[in-house]
């Protein structure tokens, strides 16, 4: 059965390629038409995805799923529209702005809790450039790609800061004995430019 582990280039491309249409027909015509029979089949199993959007200037809207609850051409959809318009960090993106917005796939394994007796252990048992990570405590939770770490040439240390961080959390948070962090893999699609070709990031 097809799963993350196994994902071609080709495939890659197709599923940036589909998030890129999907959100232009959606800020056109606030709809999607059904997706091609093929690309439901192709990409019918579960898996957590983020889609990631990027202008010349950094980032313009990032939203997914870290949980492997969907179908990947389901989660697909709903992270590419979500992306576009529901970060609320950022504005909703206005079409002519899709010629300058670079379009970026992360699809994930399922997370998985790190086990330490100490949390001085977690520095080893996460590397930058293979994890991404997910902070929880209590009502707090944040979660960032693999590819973060690598862009802000951070270590593990500053990489579970940062994280610690989204979740709204203070830096030192990871050495909390009530802190739970988990780690995941991620394969990353993503177009050289606007509407460019597509490759697979080596993080």
């Amino acid at each position: 059965m097809k799963d993350y582990n196994n994902l071609t280039q080709k495939e890659g491309e197709v599923l940036v390629k589909t998030a890129r249409r999907i959100v232009t027909e959606y800020l056109r015509s606030e709809t999607v038409s059904e997706l091609d029979k093929n690309f439901r089949e192709d990409f019918s199993f579960n898996a957590g995805v983020f889609v990631t959007l990027n202008n010349p200037i950094g980032l313009r809207g990032c939203i997914g799923y870290p949980l492997p609850d969907k179908k990947l051409f389901l989660a697909l959809k709903d992270a590419a529209i979500a992306a576009a318009v529901e970060d609320p960090r950022f504005p909703p993106i206005k079409s002519e702005e899709l010629e300058s917005i670079s379009f970026e796939v992360t699809v994930l394994t399922p997370p998985r809790k790190i086990i330490v007796n100490d949390p001085k252990e977690y520095l080893s048992e996460i590397k930058v450039g293979r994890d991404g990570l997910i902070v929880r405590n209590g009502f707090n939770s944040g979660l960032l790609l693999p590819q973060v770490p690598v862009e802000y040439n951070w270590n593990e240390q500053e990489f579970l800061e940062y994280t610690c961080e989204k979740a709204g959390l203070s830096k030192d948070h990871w050495k909390d004995s009530n802190t739970e962090i988990e780690k995941f893999e991620g394969i990353v699609f993503k177009e050289e430019k606007p509407n460019g070709s597509v490759i697979q990031e080596k993080l």
